[in-house]
Order: C-alpha cells, then sequence, then structure tokens
C-alpha cells in the first residue's frame, strides 16, 4: 500500500500542475485586441478572436461556434463604445456568466455625428447628435491604456500570472510610446497642408487628432450603407480642388467604392491600411504595432505626393 502511494504521490503532484498550468481561455472580440491580449498574457493564455484578420466588425455575422467558445471561455475582452453590439447578444446566447473587460474603460472617447448604422439594426445615435467613435486604438497613447486594462483582467482572472502579465504590459506598453514618437516624427515631415487623406471609411479620427492629419471618408464610422452618387461627386471634386494624394482602401473593406471615386478625381488608390482588423500570419500587418507601422509607411509617402 504505501508503495503504491509512493508511486501515486508524483503522477498526482504531476496531474496537480498541469491542470494548475492550464492556459486561460480568452476571447476577444476581434483581431487587434486579440493581438494585445497574446501580447500581455504569453503562454498564460489562449486566444480566440470572434472577427478574424482581414474581417469587418461592422458587419459580422456570429456562427454556432462562436456562442460555443464564448460558453468555454473564462474572460472576454470587448472594445466597448458600442463597437460590437452584436457581442451582448451572444453573451445572453451563452449564458451571460463570463467575466467580460472593456478595453477602452478610461479612455475620453471622441465624439462625432450620430446617425450612422453599425450593421444589424445597430445605430450610433440620431443624425444631429454626438455619440462615442468607437476607433480609440488608433491613438497609440490609447492602445497603451488598452494594454494596461488587459492585464489588470487577466491578474484578476488569474493571479498566479500576475508578474508575467505586469512585465509583459509594460514592456509593450513602452515599445508603444517609442512607436508613437516615430509616428510623431514621420508626420511632422510632412508639410501641414499636405497633411489630408481620403479613405474607405471614418475609422481614422483618433489617429488625426493625436498627430495632426485631416482624414475624409465617403463612408461614416460604419462599412454598411453606401454613400450617395453625389456625395461621391462632391469629394471627387475636392481631391482634386485640393490635390489630394493620398486616397486609401482598407482591407476589411469593399475596394469599388475607392475606385470609383479615384476615378472621378483622377488620382490613384495608393495601397491598403489596416483600420479595424489586422491582416493574416504572413501579411503586412499582423500585429497592432506592425499595423501602425505599415500604415504610417504608406499614408506619409502618399501625403507628401511621392511615387506618383
Amino acid at each position: 500500500m504505501l508503495r503504491r502511494s509512493l508511486f501515486l504521490a508524483p503522477l498526482l503532484l504531476a496531474a496537480t500542475r498541469a491542470r494548475a498550468a492550464a492556459p486561460l481561455r480568452v476571447v476577444a472580440s476581434f483581431s487587434i485586441l486579440a493581438d494585445l491580449v497574446r501580447q500581455v498574457g504569453g503562454e498564460r493564455v489562449t486566444v480566440r478572436a470572434l472577427v478574424g484578420p482581414d474581417a469587418d466588425a461592422h458587419s459580422f455575422s456570429p456562427r454556432p461556434s462562436d456562442v460555443a467558445a464564448l460558453r468555454e471561455a473564462q474572460l472576454v475582452v470587448r472594445n466597448g463604445l458600442g463597437f460590437e453590439p452584436w457581442l451582448d447578444r451572444l453573451l445572453a446566447a451563452a449564458g451571460g456568466k463570463v467575466t467580460t473587460v472593456v478595453a477602452s474603460t478610461g479612455i475620453t472617447p471622441r465624439r462625432m455625428e450620430g446617425g450612422h448604422d453599425h450593421g444589424h439594426g445597430h445605430s450610433h445615435g440620431k443624425p444631429g447628435e454626438t455619440v462615442a467613435d468607437p476607433h480609440a486604438w488608433q491613438d497609440l497613447t490609447n492602445g497603451q491604456a488598452y494594454v494596461r486594462t488587459i492585464a489588470a483582467g487577466l491578474t484578476a482572472a488569474d493571479p498566479e500570472g500576475a508578474s508575467l502579465y505586469a512585465a509583459n504590459a509594460e514592456a509593450l506598453v513602452g515599445r508603444l510610446a517609442a512607436l508613437d514618437g516615430w509616428v510623431r516624427q514621420q508626420v511632422a515631415s510632412v508639410p501641414q497642408a499636405r497633411r489630408k487623406v481620403v479613405t474607405s471609411h471614418d475609422a481614422f479620427g483618433y489617429f488625426a487628432a493625436a498627430y495632426g492629419v485631416e482624414f475624409r471618408a465617403p463612408q461614416g464610422v460604419s462599412t454598411e450603407g453606401e454613400p450617395s452618387a453625389r456625395a461621391v461627386a462632391a469629394l471627387a471634386r475636392q481631391l482634386k480642388a485640393e490635390g489630394i494624394t493620398a486616397v486609401f482602401i482598407e482591407n476589411m473593406t469593399n475596394p469599388a467604392l475607392l475606385d470609383r471615386l479615384a476615378a472621378e478625381a483622377n488620382v490613384r488608390v495608393r495601397g491598403r491600411l489596416f483600420s479595424d482588423a489586422l491582416s493574416a500570419e504572413g501579411g503586412p500587418a499582423p500585429t497592432y504595432e506592425a499595423m501602425v507601422r505599415h500604415n504610417v509607411g504608406l499614408l506619409v509617402p502618399a501625403m507628401k505626393g511621392e511615387g506618383g
């Protein structure tokens, strides 16, 4: 009996350690948040993004597997600010018991005119009202706040990982602070009068306010719905009159609208920016940091009029 106990003791200890070391199961609402959770959580977490790379959170259609993932999750990380209204229904369908972290907690939102539909019957206020712009991650200062909020949420869910989460978060915050300085230097190299950009939809308001760039878009904050031909023609005339050369599509939008605008203004679309979603692994923007570097690397020469 003693021999059996001595034999079983190491096995029981190993099984206990294995259970203790099981990664924390986290569901993030979209790919940018999923990357930040992975960066902070390291090997102590497994992360699933409901809206994956190159996918549009505005027109997201949940699947039964998404409900199953939420039922199994130990933590959910969402953006907040009205970005993912469909998540409330998903959480309710999954039982609504999982702890949720709102990454934008504590951030003062940029205000925008209401009346823009984020799809699935959800509208951001009425025309004439002002509502929160949800794209806060486009300002790297806000990105640093996201990281700290995510670290606090992971620590609350998994106190044993506190030191790892804190170290990873501070390392990432440091890199984002340095990246913020680099973005400011890059934009400062563009004459003020040329800091004008046209994109598919209005996702860069926080970037504009933080770094002194003016963004215009034929669509509002949502990719749902088509602007009128009159609105597109008016924007095309504005491009011609102001000599705007920085015209971009976004990775999760249909290029047809910007192609039409570029044809009317006699300019060319200068490339693909990443706004609401990362690229897949192997693409130009598989992480939040890579996304910012990619976008700025396209924006600056285009604003200067370089490369045709």
